[in-house]
Formats: C-alpha cells, structure tokens, sequence
C-alpha cells in the first residue's frame, strides 16, 4: 500500500486534519500530563471517599461515647463503671478476680 492510497482513505483525512491532531495531543496531555490530570482526579477522590469513610466512623464513636458520658451521669452507674473497668472498690471491700483458664 502506497502512502498516496493511503491518503485517501477516510480515516486518514479525518486524522491527519491539524485539529485533529491538536486536540488529541491536549486530550493526551490533559489525561496523563497535567497536574490537574484525570489520574489525579482520581486518587484524591479515593482518598476523600476514605475521609469520609474515617469520619462516619469517628462520629459513630462520638455518638456512642456521648451516650456514654450520659449514663455515667447516674452515680449508680458511674460506680458500676468503676467497679467493672477499673477494679475499684470500697475500702472495706475485697475484691476478688476470677479468670478461666481456656487451654485445653
């Protein structure tokens, strides 16, 4: 095939047209180049669905705590609180802990 057949093919008309080519070289540079490029766009719209993900989370926890802030307002429930996490007591109360052993 001789480049003057080739020539007129349409096709090669369409792409040789030199806006053609401009535009598909500033597609080209606009896709991979460019600072503002598609694969950019695309990790940082990654990273802010993961934010949004981290924040959802945080606000359940924020939530939760808040709820549980509220319940230790009760004195009754703040001394259970303290009994069950941080061991205390009374001090004319003994205190004694329990652990299973679950080795077969």
């Amino acid at each position: 095939m001789k480049f003057k057949d080739l020539r007129n093919k349409p096709w090669f008309r369409f792409m040789s047209n030199k806006y053609v080519l401009i535009s598909l070289v500033f597609m080209g540079w606009m896709f991979f180049l460019d600072t503002n490029s598609w694969f950019i766009h695309h990790e940082l719209d990654q990273e802010i669905d993961e934010l949004q993900d981290n924040k959802n989370y945080y606000q359940t926890e924020i939530a939760k705590d808040k709820a549980v802030i509220e319940k230790l307002q009760d004195s009754v429930e703040l001394e259970k609180f303290a009994r069950q996490k941080y061991y205390m007591k009374r001090a004319d109360e003994d205190i004694y802990i329990i652990e299973y052993d679950t080795v077969n």
